[in-house]
C-alpha cells in the first residue's frame, strides 16, 4: 500500500491530483500554471509510478474541501467558512484546512479594509496612531495604500511611511487587537506564527504610486530625521531595469550624461530588452562601439556591474528631479498637458 496521503509533500499530492483527473482536465489546469511550476509538476507525475485507489480518493477528497473552503471564504470571509466546515468535517478538520488554505492563498489580516474605497478608508484610519496606520497600510495592495497615504494630512505622511519602511515584525496578538477595535464584526483566525509585512520594498512599491508631490515631500522630509533610511529607500525607487519604463526621449537624454565605459558595463549584466531599447536609442555607430567594448572587456565581476547600473539609475533620478524627464509612476502626474 502506498504512503498515507498525510505524509505526500504538496507538490505530489497536486501530481496525483492531475493524474487522478486525467489528461484533458489537467492539460487545461496547466494553461493557468507557470512555466517553472508545469516544470516541477511534470517531474512528479514523471516520478510517481502507481497512485493506489485510497490515495486518489483521499487526494480528491482534500481537493473538495479546499475547494469548498475557498468558496466559503469567497462568500462570507474565513470566519464563515470556518462554522460551515465545522458543520461539515468537525472543528479539528475545518481548522487544519482554513489553515492551510490561508496560507496557500495568502489570506492576511484586515480583509475587510482591503475591500473598502480608499476615500472612506481614509475617514476610517486617518485619526488613528501613526502605527495603527502603517501597519494597516503595510497590508494593503500598494496601489490602495498609496491613495491613502497621498491624503494623508502631511504633518503625519513621513512619519507613516518610515513606520512602515521599519516595520519588521508584527505578532498574531497584535494584529488581532488592531483588528477587533478597527472592526469589531471581524472574527480574524491568522495561523499562530509570526508575520513579515513591512519593510523597505513595502513602502518603495508604495510611494511608486503615489503621486510625484507626495513622494518629493515624504522623501525631503525622511532625509531630514532618517538620512540613511532615506537613502536606502532611493536606491530601491527607481531600479535600472525601469529603463524599460521610460519613452524615448528620457532614455536618449541620459544617455549624453553616461558615460560610454560605464554604459558598457552596465549593459553587460542587463536583459536583452533593456540592452535592445538602450542600443535602439542611440546612433548606430555608438552602439557599435558600445558593443565592441562590452565584447572585447571580458568577464566583469557583478559588483561593478551593480556599481554603474546603480550610477546611471543615480543620473536618471538627478534629471527627474531637475524636471528634464519623467518616470511613469501611479499617481494624477502621469498626465501630461
Amino acid at each position: 500500500m502506498g504512503r498515507e496521503i498525510k505524509e505526500r509533500t504538496g507538490k505530489e499530492k497536486a501530481a496525483m491530483l492531475l493524474i487522478t483527473l486525467g489528461r484533458e482536465r489537467s492539460s487545461e489546469i496547466f494553461k493557468h500554471l507557470k512555466e517553472d511550476e508545469i516544470e516541477q509538476l511534470t517531474l512528479e507525475i514523471a516520478n510517481i509510478r502507481f497512485v493506489e485507489p485510497e490515495e486518489k480518493e483521499q487526494v480528491l477528497e482534500e481537493f473538495h474541501q479546499i475547494c469548498l473552503a475557498q468558496e466559503y471564504i469567497s462568500e462570507g470571509g474565513i470566519s464563515y467558512a470556518k462554522e460551515l466546515l465545522e458543520s461539515a468535517v468537525g472543528s479539528q478538520k475545518a481548522m487544519e484546512i482554513i489553515n492551510r488554505l490561508t496560507a496557500s492563498l495568502q489570506v492576511r489580516p484586515f480583509d475587510f479594509v482591503r475591500k473598502t474605497d480608499p476615500s472612506q478608508l481614509l475617514n476610517f484610519i486617518q485619526k488613528e496612531h501613526p502605527q495603527v496606520i502603517a501597519l494597516v497600510l503595510a497590508y494593503l495592495k500598494p496601489q490602495q495604500a498609496a491613495a491613502v497615504l497621498s491624503q494623508l494630512p502631511q504633518d503625519i505622511q513621513a512619519d507613516v511611511a518610515r513606520r512602515i519602511a521599519i516595520m519588521d515584525r508584527t505578532s498574531p496578538e497584535v494584529i488581532k487587537e488592531v483588528e477587533r477595535v478597527l472592526e469589531n464584526n471581524l472574527s480574524a483566525l491568522i495561523k499562530e506564527d509570526y508575520t513579515q509585512v513591512g519593510g523597505l520594498q513595502s513602502i518603495v512599491d508604495i510611494l511608486n504610486h503615489v503621486d510625484r508631490g507626495t513622494e518629493k515631500f515624504i522623501m525631503e522630509t525622511l532625509e531630514i530625521r532618517d538620512i540613511e533610511l532615506a537613502e536606502e529607500i532611493k536606491k530601491r525607487m527607481f531600479v535600472f531595469e525601469d529603463i524599460l519604463t521610460l519613452d524615448n526621449r528620457a532614455i536618449q537624454r541620459f544617455i549624453r550624461e553616461v558615460d560610454n565605459n560605464q554604459l558598457a558595463i552596465a549593459l553587460k549584466g542587463a536583459g536583452e530588452d533593456v540592452q535592445k531599447v538602450i542600443f535602439a536609442n542611440m546612433s548606430k555607430r555608438m552602439a557599435e562601439m558600445i558593443k565592441e567594448d562590452m565584447e572585447y572587456m571580458g568577464p566583469v565581476r557583478l559588483r561593478d556591474v551593480e556599481e554603474a547600473q546603480q550610477g546611471i539609475v543615480n543620473v536618471i533620478r538627478k534629471l527627474e528631479e531637475a524636471g528634464e524627464i519623467i518616470i511613469s509612476r501611479g499617481g494624477a502626474d502621469e498626465i501630461v498637458i
